[in-house]
């Protein structure tokens, strides 16, 4: 495990020593393409014109896939990160909702306003707001908290303000532009909009891809089998699950878990220092891959204490079944001592 370069796979506690076996599965890093399209994350950036469901049908077109799916709707004049998954890999997607958001937005103000005014009333709407989505939208209306971490006035030209706004998941900027205007009494506009993070994906550190750069490296792979460029485009779908906790299992637990298993003791090998039940893990072999999600049901004392035991729940399975060899009984629904 000391070779493995994963975020969620650092500063583990060791529960039980094991070695892999090289001849199944593969690192994240070193998938085939074929592999890395079945388990692959695509930041996009997003144009203005499209919808999201369309970027998601040229996506699947250029590289000849059947499966892909995107996290967190942008409309169709939005521009800016669209995380594509692509296979198996649409099934993490979920947890990027788990993480901020960032946007830059551009508004008119329907009439002329004192900027320390407006910084007041930005201020106001930091922290929890109530909001209501708008009548255009694919959630039902009503009116529900929402969190703004931050939200920032970084220039003003006349009628025109841009802003910063970094935001809990599901939060409507339109809207919150909307209610800020109405705040102030003279109304606001949103008439431009960026989204520049989700979760721990974000412009800052990472490149976003542009759909005719992903169509040309797709094309030098199929006609050069020259695969540098399209490696760059299409990441692993575990590069999304930084900053959720990782749980590492032995090669012989991985198959019984992707038939329908719970995780039990004798399968941990190694499990976060801080782990505490009722949280959120991902569940990983030892080469790194992404095995699915779980909930853990014991803190990491009781794993090193306990023998025998459901640890973990599992939530949802993302590696497919056989990806590993089979090493459990069918009789038993959960990872037993006997099959390590």
């Amino acid at each position: 495990m000391s070779g493995l370069n994963i975020p969620q796979l650092r500063d583990l506690l060791k529960i039980d020593d094991d070695i892999t076996d090289e001849a199944y599965g593969y690192y994240p890093d070193r998938r085939p393409v074929e592999v890395l399209l079945e388990y692959g994350l695509i930041p996009v950036d997003k144009p203005a014109g499209p919808s999201s469901h369309e970027i998601v049908a040229w996506i699947k077109k250029i590289l000849g896939i059947r499966t892909a799916g995107h996290s967190g709707t942008l409309d169709p004049g939005t521009t800016g990160l669209l995380p594509v998954g692509l296979g198996e890999g649409t099934k993490a997607l979920s947890v990027l909702l788990l993480g901020p958001k960032e946007y830059y937005a551009l508004a008119r103000m329907h009439a002329k306003v004192d900027e320390n005014a407006l910084q007041a009333i930005i201020r106001e709407f930091t922290g929890e707001i109530f909001q209501r989505p708008p009548q255009r939208s694919s959630v039902k209306r009503a009116t529900r908290v929402r969190s703004i971490y931050e939200f920032q006035q970084l220039e003003q030209c006349d009628r025109l303000v841009l802003l910063r706004i970094l935001c809990q998941s599901g939060t409507y900027i339109r809207k919150a532009i909307y209610d800020l205007g109405e705040v102030l009494g003279g109304g606001a506009t949103m008439i431009e909009l960026r989204r520049t993070r989700v979760s721990n994906l974000s412009e800052v550190r990472d490149e976003f891809i542009r759909l005719h750069d992903l169509a040309d490296g797709f094309l030098l792979y199929k006609e050069k089998k020259e695969d540098n460029k399209l490696r760059r485009l299409v990441r692993p779908i575990e590069s999304c699950l930084e900053g959720l906790p990782g749980v590492v299992v032995r090669d012989t637990a991985v198959d019984a878990l992707c038939h329908g298993a719970q995780l039990a003791v004798p399968g941990i090998v190694a499990a976060p220092k801080d782990l505490t039940p009722n949280q959120l893990v991902g569940i990983y072999t030892m080469k790194g891959e992404i095995i699915g999600l779980a909930e853990s049901v014991m803190s990491v004392d009781e794993i090193k204490e306990k023998d025998s035991g459901i640890a973990f729940q599992i939530r949802r399975i993302i590696l497919k079944p056989n990806t590993y060899p089979r090493a459990w009984r069918s009789s038993n629904r959960y990872v037993e001592k006997t099959s390590s």
